[in-house]
């Protein structure tokens, strides 16, 4: 059997039907498996009815009940569409002209009809969430979300993918990406649906939006912690001498507290995001070429090297500070700027030691 189509459905009786019709026309002879994902109507009889395969899910969401037809699935090519009828499975031979790719989807903003979809979803939401997808993760395509798509078997298996939720369709292109694999984009055409929607406009919004940012810890790692550490760097170098006036208006020891505070901060996000990519480069196989340079740069040894010297630095600015209140008799002190800049060296130092060792353990596969 060379198509296979995956119908997720809950609560679709009026639409079910005409979409088994649909895809029958469509691709004839292809085995159509239809995912009860806990109806409360008649939409599993009906989909008896017309001829289709169905398959109970009991996990609740989208994800669960395409993951369960896609292991009944035995078609070397799987389309899925959702049961609701907003898309026109007529339009599958659109995306069988594109076998040769690994993953063929419908841009539903080829040919949107009035009503189809949420204003709020359609220039706000989805552009918005594709956009980082595509920023992210280099998928070109304009229409991250839809539901209606053409995947290999075997490029499937490949991607592992485990999201219960409406975020499979944004893991299916992350991890897709990832093994680098061909995605073909064609318009299709998008209607009203006709049942009530299950989608939770916030709620599965964040869901995507969570996880492109666990699956890029360059942007969610990297790119603020870089920004954090300059900022609060910058503004340490700049008050280390002493205050800095605009006009009448005076910058002094708060603000210089405040770059401390980022400069930490900012150090222990970086450190976060070699840990999430060491881990992913020794255990999980993925690949990096700007860690993989740093990794032959520092190793455990010049880690520690390193964050003994902003130690050391640290301390010794701290010590000349104790020196100079002993020679005044425990007496008034004036040492605010330099303090600042010693204890947070000293911070550093501690946690370039530590993280040296953590990123030992986390890769001592490598070297096993």
């Amino acid at each position: 059997m060379k198509f296979s189509v995956v119908l997720p459905c809950k609560d679709e009786e009026k639409t079910v039907g005409g979409c088994i019709d649909k895809a029958k026309k469509a691709l004839p002879g292809a085995e159509i498996i239809v995912v009860d994902n806990n109806s409360h109507d008649k939409s599993a009889a009906i989909a008896r009815k017309y001829g289709a395969i169905v398959i109970r899910e009991r996990i609740d969401g989208y994800g669960a009940a395409l993951l369960r037809g896609f292991d009944a699935a035995k078609g070397d090519y799987i389309i899925m569409c959702d049961a609701d009828g907003t898309y026109d499975l007529n339009e599958a031979k659109k995306l069988i002209k594109y076998r040769n790719r690994d993953i063929v989807i419908g841009n539903r903003f080829g040919n949107m009809k009035k009503g189809s979809m949420d204003l709020l979803h359609k220039y706000v939401g989805n552009p918005v969430l594709s956009f980082i997808m595509r920023t992210f993760f280099k998928v070109k395509v304009k229409d991250a979300h839809s539901g209606f798509r053409m995947i290999k078997k075997r490029s499937l298996e490949k991607l592992k993918l485990d999201g219960n939720g409406m975020e499979i369709a944004s893991e299916m292109l992350i991890k897709a990406a990832k093994h680098k694999m061909k995605i073909k984009e064609i318009p299709i055409s998008y209607y009203p649906r006709q049942g009530i929607s299950k989608l939770n406009t916030f709620k599965d919004g964040w869901k995507h939006l969570r996880l492109m940012l666990l699956y890029s810890p360059d942007y969610l790692f990297l790119v603020p912690g870089i920004l954090l550490l300059l900022i609060g760097f910058t503004i340490m170098a700049l008050l280390l001498n002493g205050p800095i006036y605009f006009g009448n208006f005076k910058i002094d020891f708060h603000p210089m507290i405040l770059g401390s505070l980022l400069t930490i901060l900012g150090y222990q996000i970086i450190l976060l995001w070699f840990y999430t990519k060491t881990y992913g480069i020794i255990h999980l196989g993925e690949k990096d070429r700007l860690l993989d340079r740093i990794h032959k740069i520092i190793n455990l040894e010049k880690g520690i090297f390193i964050g003994l010297a902003a130690l050391a630095i640290g301390v010794i600015i701290a010590a000349v500070i104790m020196v100079r209140w002993l020679s005044t008799g425990f007496g008034a002190l004036f040492e605010i700027r330099n303090s600042i800049f010693a204890f947070t060296l000293i911070v550093i130092g501690i946690q370039t030691i530590f993280s040296s060792f953590f990123l030992s353990i986390i890769g001592a596969r490598r070297s096993s």
